[in-house]
């Protein structure tokens, strides 16, 4: 069995993801070597996403790459794919679901006895469009700025002082297993505060006519959580958005296989938010469903 190469970006976050996936590999038999790609996300560090154009920020290199067989499989944080895949790619497994929860991480001086521990005008760090718009409309009266670098990278700006607090996916704090004894910090609840769609969710990208490698990673495939993301992603789809949308979907299933909902979506990172919810007992037609609440006017 030949070693495979696996492509992934080189922040500490990424890395973990990537060893995550060769030490499952490992374990059923399949030797993995991991290639490192700079992203144009990772490039650019001086302008938020906003004013980036196009999709797919931290993925494309990684998927040319694939293309070009200089690797034989993509390892990605799914939030962050388009939900079109490049010509001959597909995606072929998922990994467990970690918390999808967004978290507000606080400096500590910056506490007060108010809605999300934060004082009137408090400046919040992010530059994910979907956190700004939810943000503002629990809290029309603080100052979002952008920021960017990777999870310690932001932390350290926190500490800093630049930001009364900053929000970061939960999934990447418990992967990292950063230490936030120093900060204040809310879990937000995904029902209120909606989660990008399949966040906390590690996706394997291979080319379709690779019938070997998809085989082999067909056998760490969380089918239970390919059910969801694929409303939450088949929403953001009919959406026509990318991961820099101010959309969120959240998709759970119970005990009983029932399907829960929430998303939330604004026009704007600035505008109006909207949230629905929706159960249904199967997940055939859901997305449409939601897509019909939210843009209906």
């Amino acid at each position: 069995m030949k070693t495979l190469k696996l492509g992934t970006r080189g922040s500490k976050l990424a890395l973990w993801q990537a060893n995550f996936i060769k030490d499952q590999l490992v374990q059923v038999g399949q030797d993995v070597e991991i290639v490192i790609i700079k992203t144009r996300g990772d490039k650019i560090q001086d302008i938020g996403f906003s004013k980036m154009e196009g999709k797919g920020f931290f993925t494309k290199e990684i998927e040319d790459a694939l293309i070009d067989g200089r690797v034989d499989f993509a390892v990605h944080s799914m939030k962050d794919m388009p939900t079109t895949n490049p010509s001959g790619l597909c995606l072929t497994a998922l990994t467990y679901r970690e918390d999808p929860r967004d978290c507000l991480v606080i400096k500590k001086s910056s506490v007060q006895p108010k809605p999300l521990k934060l004082g009137e005008g408090a400046v919040v760090g992010t530059s994910s469009a979907r956190r700004k718009a939810q943000l503002l409309h629990y809290r029309p009266d603080f100052n979002i700025q952008d920021i960017r670098g990777n999870v310690p990278t932001r932390l350290e700006k926190l500490q800093k002082g630049n930001f009364d607090a900053i929000v970061l996916a939960k999934a990447g704090l418990n992967r990292l297993k950063i230490d936030l004894s120093a900060f204040e910090f809310i879990d937000l609840n995904p029902r209120e505060f909606v989660p990008a769609p399949a966040q906390g969710v590690i996706a394997l990208q291979v080319r379709e006519t690779d019938t070997e490698t998809r085989r082999v990673l067909k056998q760490i495939h969380h089918a239970d959580v390919a059910r969801c993301t694929n409303v939450e992603r088949k929403v953001l789809q009919l959406m026509d958005g990318g991961c820099q949308m101010p959309l969120g979907v959240n998709c759970e299933q119970d005990q009983d296989g029932n399907f829960h909902v929430n998303a939330a979506f604004a026009t704007a990172w600035d505008a109006p938010v909207k949230f629905v919810h929706l159960s249904r007992s199967t997940s055939v037609n859901l997305a449409e469903e939601i897509y019909t609440m939210l843009t209906d006017k």
